[in-house]
């Protein structure tokens, strides 16, 4: 039997031929050997014929060297498969074995197969060789002539003797293999008979047992089978009636809608189908579609009276609010008046009503999703009251006329004469109509957060709080119901399917489980309850920002209370809803800050245009400060309680220091005109036009002050400080940005940027337009005047003072996080004032050295006549009454302007450069003649007179004691003096 046919023999050989023709193919056409090679039809014997025939045809291709470089792992030495090597040894040896066996079969075969193949044309071994067919038979019987047939006849029987005498050396070599398989045979057949035999007799013994042993015990265990069988068909009979009974009953409970009956028999039904009592009946394969068709119907009524009860319910509020806000009935919003809220009977009542449909609901696990259907229903309720509270009131609002001039320039423009949009309604309300709109859907609003508030803390009360109550009994057991169903339906992908009262019993680790899914499901029901509310919260907030921002091109331009307004009910709103809702409204609060931030900048730049203008239109002449601004210079930057108590005594205790002195109107013309030629840009402040000028302006301020009183100053702290129109609007500006800073904290970082900005422009303008000469471009000034500096000085003196006041009050709202920076930038703004107010103090110094610089020109030629011996004059020079007229009269204007210590800072100069530059000019002239000698001591002493009525923080004696002095001691000595 283990023998095989020889492959060698043309009847076991089919692919021969199909080999030949594919070689030829792959001659004609250059086809690739590898196909040819792997070819998986071909045997052995095909292969070594073709190799025979055809080498000669293919050239052996030419091969690469194998590449000399080490490959990775070469460093392996043999010892290392040592282990491996006696693991495969014995296995390898019998593969050795085997495969020589085997290829001596092979060579076998192959050379008698190659013997057969070289007698017997291959024609004869074609898997398609048929005699019938034309052509073959045309191949295998030419019949040319009768010597030929004959010919072919004696081959044919030749080929045959050939494949006859192959097959029986085939058959001789296998021959002993063969005979041993038949012997096995055999001897099974007969092993087969014997093992029937003995099964025949062993069930003739056993029939014989049955027959007259078991047969009547067998018969009575039959019957008492049988028994229990009709009893199980009894029980099974009465089973069917009751869930037959208990199906009729469970349409009457859902028609009549009583949810808790109806679950109690679904309860009971589905308890039976899970066991194995109502397997296999055919009569009940659709009750579980009926239970989930029941459970369906009886969520349904749950939801929708659970829906009913919890929304539905607050249309009258809203009529109440919106009919009250029509007739402009005024609610207070401040304190609690307006907080709407349910009594404790309203409460209780609310409770008792929710609490069955909650059970039901808790019992069905659908308690999440129809909280979840609430959300989304309580939102579009929200938003659906919130519009048609608006277009109520718009229809009284609107007819309104508007109080805002600016509002009429927002009005939408009604097209084809239809009615407007809601937006464009929007718009065209004044302030006063919008924040009373606001108003009233703060109120409905809240109405229906406080609805929606006390159904979440009822459902609460509900899962939470029932100790002691009738119904926790049936909570508890609700909640571990809706647990287990729940769980059921998430791990079967919602095929709810409930062994809920078995969980329930369970004891030991079954019982911490059904705790722990206890918790979580009440955990799930908590937070859709949470977020339910603050859906509404979200949606009260959109629809909110989306009213701001129908207006928001509106809203910077409102005056700053009626700003105020609108985001004090805003902020209100989001306080109490966020309280509400226990979540912070992002959206809404962005809307509202990048209002607040665009009033804020629209605001600035109104001010900073303001400013511009202005300080251009200045003509920096002195002004009463009314009372409205000491007003608010007291009550936001003085801390000093009896500041406005001594105003008028520090007013009244304030007079020029100066004495008067007579003001001629004769002057160096000539000087004068000089300088103006000299003078540029920022010089356009000589000397000769500001005291030209000034000796015009105190002529009238005398002819003034004969009429009236002093001044009325503008007092910080105890100083007064005389004012100019441009301050006192800084002043205004700076007051409301600090108001607007105190109502808008959370923008309190941008105020300070924009104060900062209009300081700085103050300053930098000012200075352009008064020590820079730009007044007289702008303003038209003939010139820039000691009075016009002075009067600067104070109002840039006056702000440099008040700016750390302002920093203190602007830094209460500012975080930390930005206090440093914009420390640093209010530091550099007073330092920059600082300095703006020195050099106008520099620029005083230098009129008056300017103008002694003129007066000593002229002075060599005054000299020269005093030798002339006719002098009867008894009079100063005119050198010494001009220069001393001056400067009484700059003393005058300073004095009357400035403050005290600025007065002397700038004199104390003064004085300095009048010793030094008056004793050089007289020590380089020749005065030698006792005429000379006694008009130069009359002019110095006349001067010197001057120099000690000058304020001053000298404490020399006599005041103001300088070089003037010694050179008079040294030159004139005692003989001038006698």
């Amino acid at each position: 039997m283990d023998s095989q046919p020889s492959r060698s023999s043309g009847r076991f050989e089919t692919n021969t031929p199909s080999l030949t023709k594919s070689i030829s193919d792959a001659n004609t056409h250059n086809q690739s050997l590898a196909s040819i090679l792997n070819n998986p039809h071909a045997g052995k014997s095909d292969s070594f014929w073709w190799w025979s025939t055809s080498s000669s045809s293919i050239p052996t291709p030419d091969f690469a060297p194998l590449s000399t470089q080490p490959k990775p792992g070469s460093e392996t030495r043999i010892p290392d498969f040592k282990p491996y090597i006696s693991s495969i040894s014995d296995p390898y040896t019998r593969f050795q074995d085997i495969q020589q066996h085997t290829k001596l079969e092979s060579l076998d075969d192959q050379n008698a197969l190659v013997a057969c193949l070289k007698e017997v044309p291959s024609l004869y071994f074609k898997e398609d060789f048929e005699l019938e067919d034309g052509a073959t038979f045309k191949a295998a019987c030419p019949f040319r002539s009768n010597v030929e047939n004959l010919a072919t006849q004696e081959k044919l029987s030749q080929y045959l003797d050939v494949v006859e005498l192959h097959l029986v050396k085939e058959i001789s070599l296998r021959s002993n293999s063969f005979f041993e398989a038949q012997g096995e045979l055999v001897d099974l057949n007969e092993k087969i008979v014997q093992g029937c035999d003995r099964i025949r007799e062993l069930k003739e013994s056993i029939k014989l047992l049955d027959d007259n042993l078991v047969g009547s015990a067998r018969k009575v265990h039959e019957l008492n089978v049988k028994r229990s069988e009709l009893i199980g068909h009894q029980d099974k009979l009465k089973l069917i009636l009751y869930v037959n009974q208990a199906l009729s009953t469970l349409k009457l409970l859902v028609a009549s809608a009583d949810c808790a009956g109806a679950l109690d028999v679904i309860d009971d039904i589905q308890h039976l189908l899970d066991g194995d009592e109502l397997a296999g009946l055919h009569c009940f394969r659709h009750v579980r579609d009926q239970l989930a068709a029941s459970t369906d119907s009886i969520n349904s009524i749950l939801s929708a009276e659970f829906m009913r009860i919890s929304i539905h319910e607050t249309g009258d509020v809203d009529a109440s609010i919106t009919s009250k806000f029509k007739v402009r009935e005024m609610i207070s919003m401040n304190g609690e008046g307006h907080e709407v809220k349910l009594d404790e009977e309203e409460t209780s009542n609310l409770r008792d009503r929710l609490l069955p449909f909650v059970i039901g609901l808790l019992r069905t696990a659908k308690l999440p999703a129809v909280l979840r259907l609430y959300r989304d229903t309580l939102t579009a309720d929200m938003k659906t009251a919130i519009k048609m509270a608006v277009e109520e009131l718009l229809r009284v609002l609107g007819a309104q006329p508007m109080d805002s001039d600016f509002v009429a320039g927002e009005r939408a423009v009604e097209a084809d004469g239809g009615s407007s949009s809601l937006a464009s309604r929007l718009r065209s309300l004044s302030p006063e109509c919008f924040v009373h709109l606001l108003k009233a859907v703060f109120l409905v609003v809240q109405a229906h957060l406080a609805q929606a508030s006390e159904v979440k803390r009822a459902i609460e009360w509900i899962l939470c709080h029932l100790d002691g109550h009738y119904a926790a009994d049936s909570v508890a057991a609700a909640i571990a119901l809706g647990a287990a169903a729940s769980e059921t339906a998430h791990e079967t992908n919602g095929q709810v399917n409930s062994l809920l009262q078995l969980s329930v019993q369970r004891k030991g680790n079954d019982g911490t489980m059904t705790s722990t899914l206890s918790r979580n499901f009440r955990a799930d029901v908590l937070r859709e309850n949470a977020e339910a509310v603050f859906a509404a919260c979200d949606a009260a907030h959109g629809r909110w920002a989306k009213i701001l921002g129908v207006r928001s091109p509106i809203h910077p331009r409102l005056r700053l209370q009626e700003f105020l307004n609108i985001y004090n009910i805003t902020q209100e709103f989001i306080t109490t809803t966020e309280k509400i809702g226990g979540r912070l409204g992002y959206s809404i609060r962005g809307t509202l800050q990048s209002q607040a931030k665009a009033f804020i900048d629209f605001q600035h730049e109104s001010r900073m245009a303001k400013m511009r203008a202005i300080l251009d239109q200045e003509n920096w002449a002195e002004i009463d400060v009314p009372d409205e601004f000491q007003t608010i210079v007291t009550s936001l930057f003085s801390s000093e309680s009896e500041t406005c108590e001594l105003a008028d005594e520090v007013s009244a205790d304030i007079a020029p220091s100066s004495p008067k002195m007579a003001l001629s109107s004769d002057g160096s013309a000539k000087t004068e005109a000089r300088l103006q030629k000299i003078s540029q840009n920022a010089e356009h402040t000589d000397s000769a036009p500001l005291l030209s000028d000034s000796t015009t302006q105190s002529k009238e301020t005398n002819s003034r002050e004969r009429g009236r009183s002093s001044p009325k100053l503008l007092f910080f702290r105890g100083v007064g400080y005389h004012m100019v129109n441009c301050g006192l609007i800084l002043v205004k500006m700076l007051s409301e940005c600090i108001e607007m800073n105190n109502s808008l904290p959370g923008l309190s970082s941008e105020v300070v940027h924009r104060v900062v900005e209009i300081l700085k422009l103050f300053n930098t303008r000012t200075c352009q337009l008064v020590l820079g000469a730009g007044a007289m471009q702008v303003s038209g000034l003939k010139s820039i005047t000691s009075k016009h500096l002075a009067l600067a000085s104070q109002v840039i003196s006056f702000t440099y003072t008040i700016i750390p006041e302002i920093k203190r009050t602007l830094f209460l709202k500012v975080p930390e996080t930005r206090k440093g920076m914009l420390i640093l930038e209010v530091d550099r703004v007073a330092q920059d004032y600082k300095m703006h107010r020195d050099e106008i103090h520099s620029k005083l110094v230098q009129i008056m050295r300017e103008r002694l610089l003129v007066h000593l020109r002229g002075l060599p030629q005054i000299v020269e006549s005093w030798n002339r011996p006719e002098d009867t004059d008894t009079q100063p020079s005119q050198f010494a009454r001009s220069i001393t007229k001056e400067v009484g009269l700059l003393q005058r204007v300073l004095c009357r302007t400035l403050h005290e210590l600025d007065v002397q800072a700038i004199f104390r100069q003064v004085v300095t450069f009048f010793h030094s530059q008056i004793s050089e000019a007289f020590s380089h002239l020749d005065i030698s003649s006792p005429q000379a000698k006694k008009r130069m001591y009359r002019d110095v002493q006349h001067i010197l007179g001057c120099i000690r009525s000058l304020p001053s923080d000298s404490k020399s004696n006599p005041p103001n004691w300088g070089q003037l002095d010694e050179f008079v001691a040294k030159k004139i000595g005692e003989e001038v003096s006698q």
